[in-house]
């Protein structure tokens, strides 16, 4: 890997890139957004969720993870690429309960907001699983219902790296594997309303709730409302 500032291309435009960067943080810096729903800026990447897969050197990678090199030829914005995207979202939606007109997330929803860009309204293809998990209200702050969770495990990484807790962790292996606490219920944690893990923008859904902050946004105002996600990227654009 060479030591000085190199080009690469994506769908065809050129993108500056610094050695060390991802595909995901050069397309951030030159405004071209790359779905994705387990990445999240802060926090380290996991690769996980697979929506940001693109397409480079005749094989498929996911751009969170997958470095920047000199004359890279990335596949991002095509109609395939965004094919195995709605497929991944659609999934997501049949694996747990998401209910967006009843749920206190809509409008700050990636997950909602991701189906909108993707041009995916109607999960139909896949049995829906409906999971049927206990909310767990036991803290006095915070609740947990992970029938909407999406196994991105921002909330992880969030209380591992930036809080220094472990709060939540894997538990499960391959369709059975979810977030779980790590006592017997979330007030016999350390977790506290005060935590990066607990902040609203890092679950990308409505399974971690902030008790008495319901619809503190109202609909019409709330951060997809008036535009497609990863249009704060988009703006940047030179």
């Amino acid at each position: 890997m060479t030591d000085a500032a190199f080009v690469f291309r994506i769908d065809g435009v050129e993108v500056d890139a610094r050695p060390g960067q991802t595909i995901m943080e050069a397309a951030d810096a030159a405004g071209i957004y790359i779905p994705r729903l387990c990445d999240h800026e802060g926090l380290r990447h996991q690769g996980g969720c697979r929506v940001c897969t693109v397409r480079t050197g005749g094989r498929s990678v996911a751009a969170c993870t997958q470095p920047a090199e000199p004359g890279l030829e990335v596949e991002n914005d095509t109609e395939a690429r965004n094919k195995v995207r709605r497929d991944l979202v659609e999934m997501l939606f049949h694996e747990g309960n998401h209910l967006c007109p009843i749920c206190e997330k809509s409008g700050n929803c990636e997950l909602q907001a991701m189906a909108y860009r993707l041009d995916m309204t109607a999960p139909t293809r896949f049995p829906w699983l409906e999971p049927c998990r206990p909310l767990d209200a036991s803290h006095p702050d915070i609740a947990l219902d992970t029938n909407r969770c999406i196994s991105c495990g921002r909330c992880i990484r969030a209380s591992q790296d930036v809080d220094g807790k472990g709060v939540f962790g894997y538990v499960g292996r391959g369709i059975h594997r979810r977030v779980a606490v790590n006592g017997a219920n979330l007030a016999a944690t350390d977790a506290a309303i005060t935590d990066h893990a607990m902040s609203p923008e890092v679950c990308p859904v409505g399974c971690i709730i902030r008790k008495r902050e319901g619809f503190a946004v109202p609909i019409g105002s709330r951060r997809f409302d008036h535009g497609l996600i990863g249009s704060e990227i988009e703006g940047k654009k030179r």
